[in-house]
């Protein structure tokens, strides 16, 4: 199955595996996103040339996959998972990857800070239910599938699109 999300109108291609059971982007296209580059490919290059030499390869985060190319013939392509995506993004010196590196620093702080006050994940938990349309009644009575031991689940079916737009409109 191959896939093609969009960064900021750039097009990123995308394939799952079901080896690893993970999506997977093209690198190339992330730099080309994330880069003024005229040539992201070589850019890539310059990137795995640079981390090597410091010790990093970044070529064990990486997998290459039969993309579709502007061509339309099936090319292999570098391709990572999300957490190697993550790591080779904070390689690329380059202002148009600086909000993206800020925005993985915060979300990074913020969940060492949960680690070590576990109430902070709870209330995130309950403003992401919320914003998924989850009325407080269902979040304090049922909670998100997997904490069983700490809410009631059992009792509680899923939200339906239905229950969602109820919910919705009742709040």
């Amino acid at each position: 199955m191959s896939n093609i999300k969009l960064f900021e109108s750039k097009q990123i291609r995308s394939i799952w595996s079901e080896y690893g059971q993970k999506w997977y982007f093209s690198i190339v296209d992330v730099v080309a996103a994330l880069t003024d580059s005229q040539n992201p490919r070589d850019y890539w290059y310059r990137i795995k040339q640079r981390e090597k030499i410091s010790g990093m390869e970044l070529s064990t985060i990486c997998r290459q996959f039969k993309l579709e190319a502007p061509d339309g013939k099936l090319r292999e392509t570098d391709c990572s998972y999300t957490e190697g995506l993550l790591r080779i993004i904070q390689s690329i010196p380059s202002p148009k990857a600086e909000p993206f590196k800020r925005w993985l620093a915060k979300v990074s702080y913020e969940r060492l800070e949960e680690v070590e006050n576990p109430e902070l994940a709870a209330a995130r938990m309950r403003e992401l239910y919320k914003a998924k349309g989850c009325s407080d009644e269902w979040i304090e009575k049922c909670g998100p599938p997997g904490c069983e031991h700490i809410y009631e689940a059992k009792t509680c079916p899923p939200l339906t699109a239905a229950d969602r737009k109820r919910i919705a409109h009742e709040n």
